[in-house]
């Protein structure tokens, strides 16, 4: 290997996130790493004066860098032989790097997260039949050595002392058998099983509704034909979804294939996760970022050598390390929460669609309010095929919705968060021994502060949005997570604060005020920060040990709990006058959804929805569960603005300690972007809307303006807003920055 024409040469992505070197660079392997090194590798190498981690994507060199008589240096040491990434894993890093202009390194390490952790296996010592020996022929005297010899076979890996108290023995009993011969001690390799309590269950046989037959006889024609495919399934909430996506993947596994099924929230998972390893068992791996980094570590690997065939998450286990995908599934389509809010700012319904395309799969998309853009997508001539399941299963009926004016309200002197009919219904049900869900979307007790002394309101020192008061006595701050004394002005030091407007904490106050008898469990990012809280607060409620649940949007999706008869909205305008194109939309399928966690029992249900505006559209339609309708109107508002699904955007934010400075770089990019339109003179109108401050003007002590770019072509877009990062893209000052957001979901 010490020839020059045998000397062996790498391609590595190196670890070093700036726009000017996103390249490959090549690396000589020297000959004691020969026999170790591959593609998917993770080594050290020298880049200038520094040493960095590094990811062989590739083996080889250009022989232009030879010919010009470029001296390679080594790669120095290796941190992970790997292959912490498959091939499908790198085309899809390369796809999103160009699809989100982002670099090709963040993209990478996104996809491989899970192995960049260094986690390795976990080892234990442990006791094992000896074997190909034949079972030792123990003397009736031996008993105790039988007893322990049984236990150890049928649970192989135990320790001593746990394998001794498992058979009534002394654990002295163990080593009299390891010295004999007739059991060995050894260290394995052991798996962290997130949901190890789980027991396989036997599935019930259902009765399918005609319009759950008709879809699954499409997606298994489409399973079984081969070819990727899409599929809208618009399926009003209670109309049986789930068991659709069961039956899909059963009929997935038996043509040898691997199915991925999304959900948006973490709150969904843990009763998904026991739905689907009670039917599936082992063969469900599940992805989300409340494992540790030894159970991902474990799941991905079970995934990546085709142990587990079932992969449930959330939306970045649409990276796992599948080896032959055959259906995807994405449940709530719509959900906000698939896009990423940092870098790289995927959408996990694109990565989905680009990996059915990559494996010739199947996607569903499941939702009963789906996104503008995807039910469009269903028109003749669009990409995506329609199933439609317009009745809940058994022929159930949605419950009613009565809509409560609570500017009328006020006027009857009402005495709180609550109208006098919300508090009238939650009696009734109470009374009945039946469960209430309560949704306000906003987590907290009081969420503006203000001193009457000289008329303050509290906002972050270190971001632009007012501060949350929570019980504990605190004031918080929801984007930095900052917390500052709630007792005293810190202008003027009066202890006359005064709080307004009402958040979940407040609202569980009132309530139990209201109804002391009642048992109220309380479920929003205040109350789930632990491992497995989620799933324990859901099992309390689910088991009737509480009687009203009070959520954020956690409650307001996938759950199913017949003895909930009645939900109530109790601010349905807080996403409705959000500064965003999206807010109509927003608000329809809140309301629409959370509508759609009563009346799956045989006791009914209605829904209750607190408004100031009960006769805009977006809550009226919700109200009578017509998803059509909010479709034909808000489809004119947007096609008239040309605004999604009639345009692409871009957003283009701008960020920086010092304001004139950020200010200074919008400009200065709109100004490029304008002369680059007039030059090139593209077939597709292009609008540039600001430079403007962003709604949220400052956070984390940076100030923050924005650019948002219009095109009736993606492709148009993408290539204008390259074309300014390459010539511009490190023209700016220390400390400021830029983000491209390619189809952003949000424009605060």
């Amino acid at each position: 290997m010490k020839e020059t024409d045998q000397e062996i040469f790498s391609q590595v992505l190196v670890d070093v996130d700036a726009r000017n070197i996103d390249r490959n660079f090549c690396y000589l392997i020297p000959d004691r790493l020969v026999d170790r090194i591959g593609i998917g590798s993770v080594v050290i190498v020298p880049f200038g004066r520094r040493k960095v981690t590094g990811y062989i994507i590739d083996l080889g060199t250009d022989p232009l860098v030879l010919s010009k008589g470029i001296r390679i240096k080594n790669i120095e040491e290796i941190v992970d032989e790997g292959p912490v990434f498959t091939k499908k894993q790198l085309e899809l890093a390369r796809w999103m790097s160009e699809y989100y202009l982002c670099s090709l390194i963040s993209a990478l390490q996104t996809v491989i997260a899970p192995r960049i952790h260094r986690t390795g296996p976990k080892k234990v010592n442990g006791l094992f039949v000896i074997p190909n020996l034949p079972e030792p022929e123990f003397s009736p005297r031996a008993v105790k050595s039988h007893l322990l010899w049984q236990t150890v076979k049928n649970n192989p890996g135990l320790t001593p002392g746990r394998a001794a108290e498992l058979a009534g023995v002394s654990e002295s009993v163990a080593g009299r058998l390891v010295s004999l011969g007739i059991l060995e001690y050894r260290s394995i390799e052991i798996r962290r099983n997130p949901y190890p309590l789980i027991e396989k269950i036997s599935q019930k046989e259902y009765m399918h509704t005609p319009e759950q037959n008709a879809a699954l006889e499409e997606i298994r024609r489409a399973i079984n034909t081969g070819g990727s495919k899409v599929f809208l399934l618009f399926g009003v909430t209670g109309s049986g979804k789930t068991e659709v996506y069961i039956q899909a993947i059963k009929q997935c596994l038996a043509k040898g294939k691997q199915s991925l099924l999304l959900v948006p929230e973490i709150a969904l998972t843990p009763q998904l996760i026991t739905e689907f390893k009670g039917l599936f068992g082992d063969k469900v791996a599940v992805l989300h970022s409340r494992l540790s980094d030894g159970e991902r570590y474990d799941e991905w690997n079970r995934i990546a050598s085709g142990l587990a065939q079932v992969i449930l998450g959330t939306r970045s286990a649409a990276f796992a390390p599948l080896n032959n995908l055959g259906l995807a599934i994405m449940d709530e389509e719509h959900e906000p929460s698939y896009k990423q809010e940092e870098n790289p700012r995927y959408h996990a319904r694109e990565v989905v669609l680009r990996l059915i395309g990559q494996f010739n799969g199947v996607a569903v998309l499941g939702s009963a309010t789906p996104s503008l853009e995807s039910y469009q997508r269903t028109f003749p001539g669009g990409p995506y095929t329609l199933l439609s399941m317009l009745n809940r299963v058994e022929m159930r009926e949605m419950p009613t919705v009565r809509l409560i004016d609570m500017g009328e309200e006020l006027k009857t002197g009402s005495p709180g968060i609550l109208s006098n009919i919300m508090i009238s219904a939650i009696n009734q049900r109470l009374e009945k021994k039946e469960q209430v869900v309560l949704f306000l979307n906003r987590r907290g007790y009081a969420t503006l502060v203000v001193c009457r002394e000289c008329g303050l309101v509290m906002k972050c020192s270190h971001c632009d949005i007012s501060l949350t008061y929570h019980n504990a006595g605190h004031l918080s701050c929801h984007y930095c997570n900052g917390l500052f004394p709630g007792q005293f002005c810190p202008d003027c030091g009066s202890k006359l604060v005064e709080y307004f407007g009402a958040g979940t904490q407040k609202l569980e106050e009132e309530i139990k005020g209201q109804f002391p008898k009642a048992v109220v469990v309380r479920m929003d990012s205040d109350t789930t920060t632990r491992k497995g809280s989620h799933g324990k607060i859901l099992s309390i409620f689910r088991e009737g040990k509480a009687d009203i649940l009070i959520g954020t949007q956690m409650v307001a999706k996938g759950l199913d709990i017949p003895d909930v008869t009645l939900v109530g909205v109790v601010n349905a305008d807080l996403s409705l006058h959000m500064p965003d194109f999206r807010s109509s939309e927003r608000t329809f399928q809140l309301i629409a959804q959370v509508a759609g966690r009563t009346g799956r029992g045989e006791l009914g249900g209605e829904v209750m929805v607190q408004t100031f505006t009960p006769k805009h559209y977006s809550i009226l339609y919700a109200s009578k569960h017509d998803y059509p309708g909010f479709f034909n109107y808000e489809i004119n508002i947007r096609k008239a603005m040309r605004y999604p699904p009639f345009s692409r955007l871009a957003r283009i934010l701008f960020f920086g300690r010092e304001e004139e400075d950020v200010k200074k770089n919008a400009v200065k990019w709109a100004s490029i972007l304008k002369k680059k339109i007039e030059i090139n003179r593209y077939s597709e109108l292009i609008e540039i809307l600001g430079p403007a401050p962003a709604q949220i003007s400052k956070i984390k002590d940076r100030y923050r303006y924005h650019i948002v770019v219009k095109s009736g072509s993606g492709k148009q877009l993408k290539a204008l807003i390259n074309e300014v990062i390459k010539d511009n893209g490190d023209k700016f000052k220390k400390d400021s920055g830029f983000m491209v957001d390619i189809d952003p979901q949000s424009l605060m």
